[in-house]
């Protein structure tokens, strides 16, 4: 499976114990295109110094298992504040090789495993969940929040926002207030997008 990790030098990495696990959908992860999200990830350890580290995968077993990894085998997990997703879907569902899996199916892949993440999702899928599949998602899984979009990508990419976002996690642990942050920050930007959190 391909993987890339971005990191800094070891002199240059201030806050090591905080990094972003990204997973991105890709159509065949045989295929070594570096996408706009790995340039985004690039850009996020250049200019603030948060790792990360980056995943593809194609399948609903090559999601399972990039997942399982970092949750069984890396012992670095609960460096991994936020799991960053770049997948194509519906408002309640996520899109892998042309076939759609709902976030209930999900939380029950990874029921009581992601204790404590968030789960952010770029705009490449909206977001939009109603109270009780907010609340199962995070029931089941332990996760924290779910963040993400309201507004389909129409030409205009989530990245930077997310970038953004992510950095501020690195300066303040809470969640909410990192989130009022952001609005207050680029408050256009999350209007025209649709932030949401799910808590």
């Amino acid at each position: 499976m391909l993987q890339k990790s971005l990191q800094l030098p070891q002199e240059q990495c201030v806050d090591t114990d905080y990094f972003i696990y990204c997973l991105e959908a890709v159509y065949d992860v045989e295929t070594e295109n570096v996408t706009d999200t790995q340039k985004k990830l690039e850009e996020l350890t250049m200019q603030y110094g948060v790792a990360s580290i980056y995943k593809t995968c194609d399948t609903i077993e090559g999601f399972e298992a990039s997942l399982n990894t970092l949750v069984l085998d890396d012992h670095n997990f609960k460096d991994y504040e936020i799991i960053y997703f770049v997948i194509t879907g519906e408002a309640n569902s996520i899109c892998l090789n042309n076939y759609y899996y709902s976030l209930q199916e999900i939380a029950e892949i990874f029921e009581g495993r992601l204790s404590g993440k968030i789960l952010h999702f770029s705009n490449a899928k909206i977001l939009d969940l109603d109270e009780e599949e907010a609340q199962y998602f995070l029931d089941i899984t332990g996760a924290k929040g779910i963040s993400g979009y309201g507004n389909k990508f129409n030409g205009i990419s989530s990245s930077n926002l997310d970038k953004e976002f992510f950095n501020l996690f690195k300066e303040d642990e809470n969640m909410l207030d990192v989130v009022e942050e952001l609005h207050q920050r680029y408050y256009k930007v999350c209007k025209l997008l649709d932030f949401r959190l799910y808590y």
